[in-house]
């Protein structure tokens, strides 16, 4: 997130401020809601981010392929007319007849294509899902020998699940893929016999390697080298053996929700106003209706209103509840895509497909539909475990949530993830572990 991150809305200055004799009347609203707002707490500090590049999606291969097979089917049509047509009055009745049966099978032929087309091309809406083929190499060389021979982690399937601050995913597609900080790191591990669910949030700011021996905030891997960077980063640090990922922005969450019919979440009081100045602003952003939440306790919130409700850091438990209310709304989805049929999960994730920029290909999205009445959330949490952390400014690395001993939390994180309590830690996250150890301390005591 750029200094705009969370300090982004302000309703009152964009609905209410208007233009008087070219002068702006501002708002009264505290600075701290201003998208220009310099003095941001030191717990969300991003001096350091990278400035984001737009490269404008394109489908221009797919619109030629199809206006090839359209030139195609054309010429062969010209083609045969004009052989059908060199007969004409000729009297040779045999070879008009075999050129009128030549005919009928082009068309024949054509149309089955047509069909073809549509139910492999478009029913499933597979030329919007932004699929992207990583370097397996590179992540193969990311999963420690320990990770990868261990036996309790084979009856698992880990998935990487990135939030991007992205406004408009179809407009710009490149701010999904990289040179953004990932609002949201959850690691979502599916217990392959029973389909018991566990999601843990790997707080951003949390100091790690960033898997080329660079020490800073984990989310800055995104940005880096996206993906590809963010889940080697997961694994090294983690000792996990995350092969695959889905990254979606705010405009695609909120067209998920409301896809859905929007989800059940528990509002407080603390939250109302918060949650009605973000997605007052993201209303603006993204042209979408605004509707004020005005009471608390257990309501349906549309997309817009959920999107807003996983942003809230400005109550007590600042950017730890914010995670924590992030893994509420992915439950909520989940439990609602229950109630679903399949027909109905399959429009909501063409909806969603040209939104989302994932490594899994279409079957095995629709697979994963296919179980979702089986999936249960069991357990969620957050890395680094509340009782083996610290928060502090660590020099210009700003404001960063800190593993204290990193090794007990990945022994903690493969006990919560696989139950496993006596998993031994790799050599390498040893070393890591070491390197953080050494340069948070001098900050920390």
């Amino acid at each position: 997130m750029s200094k705009r991150d969370d300090e982004y809305y302000d309703r009152d200055e964009r609905r209410s401020s208007h233009r008087n004799n070219n002068e702006i009347r501002k708002s009264s609203r505290d600075d701290r809601y201003r998208d220009d707002y310099e003095d941001y707490d030191d717990y969300d500090d991003y001096e350091d981010r990278p400035v984001r590049r737009s490269s404008g999606s394109s489908s221009k291969s797919h619109s030629s392929s199809k206006s090839g097979t359209r030139s195609h089917t054309n010429s062969s049509r010209s083609h045969s007319s004009r052989k059908s047509g060199s007969h004409g009055g000729s009297g040779k009745k045999k070879n008009n007849k075999k050129a009128i049966i030549i005919l009928i099978a082009e068309v024949l032929v054509a149309c089955i294509l047509v069909l073809v087309a549509y139910h492999v091309f478009f029913k499933v809406d597979v030329t919007k899902v932004g699929k992207v083929n990583m370097n397996e190499e590179v992540i193969s060389n990311s999963i420690s020998e320990t990770a990868a021979e261990n036996e309790q982690m084979k009856g698992y399937t880990n998935i990487a699940l990135f939030g991007v601050d992205t406004r408009d995913e179809a407009k710009n597609q490149g701010a999904i893929k990289k040179n953004t900080r990932t609002d949201t790191i959850i690691i979502a591990s599916i217990n392959n016999e029973n389909g018991e669910v566990k999601l843990c949030s790997v707080y951003r700011d949390t100091y790690l390697n960033l898997s080329n021996d660079e020490y800073t905030k984990c989310n800055a891997a995104y940005a880096e080298g996206g993906p590809e960077q963010a889940i080697s980063m997961l694994n090294m640090n983690l000792d996990m053996d995350i092969e695959d990922f889905i990254t979606i922005g705010f405009k695609g969450l909120t067209d998920v929700v409301n896809a859905l019919g929007g989800v059940d979440i528990e509002v407080t009081e603390a939250e109302i106003s918060h949650l009605n100045n973000y997605q007052a602003t993201m209303a603006t952003e993204l042209g979408l209706e605004y509707v004020p939440v005005t009471s608390t306790g257990l309501q349906t919130l549309n997309g817009l209103q959920a999107t807003a409700y996983c942003r809230i850091r400005y109550t007590a438990g600042d950017d730890f509840k914010r995670a924590e209310r992030q893994r509420t709304v992915l439950m909520a989805c989940l439990e609602k895509a229950k109630t679903k049929n399949y027909s109905d999960l399959e429009t909501i994730a063409n909806k969603a497909f040209d939104e989302t920029y994932t490594s899994l290909d279409i079957s095995e999205i629709l697979e994963l539909l296919k179980n979702v009445a089986n999936y249960n959330v069991v357990d969620n949490g957050g890395f680094p475990e509340e009782s083996m952390r610290a928060t502090g400014t660590i020099g210009k690395k700003g404001s960063c949530v800190i593993p204290v001993d990193l090794a007990s939390n990945v022994m903690w994180l493969h006990e919560f993830l696989f139950d496993d309590a006596d998993y031994t830690i790799s050599s390498d996250v040893q070393k890591y572990s070491d390197k953080i150890k050494s340069d948070t301390d001098p900050y920390l005591n």
